[in-house]
Formats: structure tokens, C-alpha cells, sequence
């Protein structure tokens, strides 16, 4: 879906992309902060204490167990994906806000990795809603910037380059993730020192 979201693909619709792009900027990081700080709140109402810190240590090595080996192809998801045909329904600008709300929330389509899982968990371990709703904003604002390499789709060449480089890009991609995983884990394990 994020690759029929491309300077190409918005004027063949007679949109603009800068203003689709930007639309699914400001859904993917609002329903992230607005996730987040709902987790925030539900947190919240959990006693403080040191568990906290271990179950998001828990929940990282889980996470990096499933990311760095081949579990993450049994990662529980579902199949839901965005709805391609409002593309032809509505204005770039809706559609972009939608699409980006929808992934910026992170448990609305397909989950591709455990990182979402723990980003969504560490909304709720931080037990406030301002801390959620940042660990929230920052998942979305990573998920809006996913659609950047879009860009280079400005004509056919471009749309079969930009398929090119993110089928090489995967692999890398799916290792940053794991080196995120782990650099958060240092981080926590840092913070009990």
C-alpha cells in the first residue's frame, strides 16, 4: 500500500503527494500519541515498583527473540490491511490521514514485527499518560517517515526503483530493528544499574 502512495501514483489521482505524504504524517504520529497515551493511562492505574522495568526487560528479550530469529514469520498478527479502495473514493488528503492512523496506531493492520508489540506494551509500562503518549508519537512519526522513499516514484523508472530498493532494503531493515530492540535494552538495564 505505502508504494501506491508515490508522486506518480497521487497525480495519476490528481492529488498532490506533498499533501497526502503530510496527511499521513499527522494521522501516523496523532493515532500513535493518541495509542500511547491511552496505554499511558491504562498503565497508570497499575501499582509503580520495579516491576515495571522487568517487564519491559522481559518484553525486549522477547521482542529480539522473535525479530532476530526466524519466529517472527509465527508472530501473532492479523490479516487486516488498509482498504486500497478508498483510493479511488476519497481526496489524497483523507485517504492519507487514514491510512496513517491506521498504521501510526500500530495493532490495526498487519504486525510485521515484535518491535510493535513492544513499542505498544512500553506505552503501558511507562504508567503515564504523557510518557505513553511520547513513546506513542515517536512509533508513529517512525511509521510516517516509512513513506519517504516514495519520493523517487515520480514516473515508471522511478516506481521500479523504489520496488528495488525495498526489496534490498528489507533485510537490513529487519536487522535495525533488532539493533533497536537491543539498544533499548541496554538502555533499560542501564536504568537499573
Amino acid at each position: 500500500m505505502l508504494a501506491s502512495i508515490t508522486p506518480l501514483g497521487e497525480r495519476s489521482r490528481g492529488f498532490s503527494w506533498g499533501v497526502t505524504a503530510s496527511a499521513f504524517a499527522v494521522g501516523a504520529v496523532g493515532a500513535g500519541a493518541a495509542g500511547g497515551a491511552l496505554g499511558g493511562a491504562l498503565g497508570s492505574l497499575a501499582p509503580g515498583g520495579p516491576w515495571r522495568m522487568a517487564t519491559g526487560l522481559i518484553v525486549l528479550v522477547a521482542a529480539i527473540g522473535f525479530d532476530a530469529t526466524p519466529l517472527t514469520r509465527r508472530l501473532p498478527t492479523s490479516r487486516r490491511q488498509v482498504n486500497e479502495d478508498w483510493m479511488g473514493r476519497y481526496r489524497g488528503w483523507v485517504y492519507g490521514v487514514a491510512f496513517g492512523a491506521q498504521l501510526g496506531a500500530g495493532l490495526a493492520t498487519v504486525v510485521t514485527s515484535a518491535a510493535i508489540y513492544a513499542a505498544a506494551l512500553g506505552a503501558v509500562l511507562c504508567g503515564t499518560v504523557a510518557a505513553g503518549a511520547a513513546v506513542g508519537a515517536a512509533f508513529g512519526l517512525t511509521r510516517a517517515l516509512s513513506l519517504l522513499p516514495a519520493r523517487m516514484a515520480r514516473d515508471g523508472d522511478g516506481l521500479m526503483r523504489l520496488h528495488a530498493v525495498l526489496g534490498r532494503l528489507e533485510r537490513p531493515a529487519r536487522r535495525l530493528v533488532v539493533v533497536g530492540e537491543i539498544l533499548g535494552l541496554a538502555l533499560l538495564i542501564g536504568g537499573l544499574a
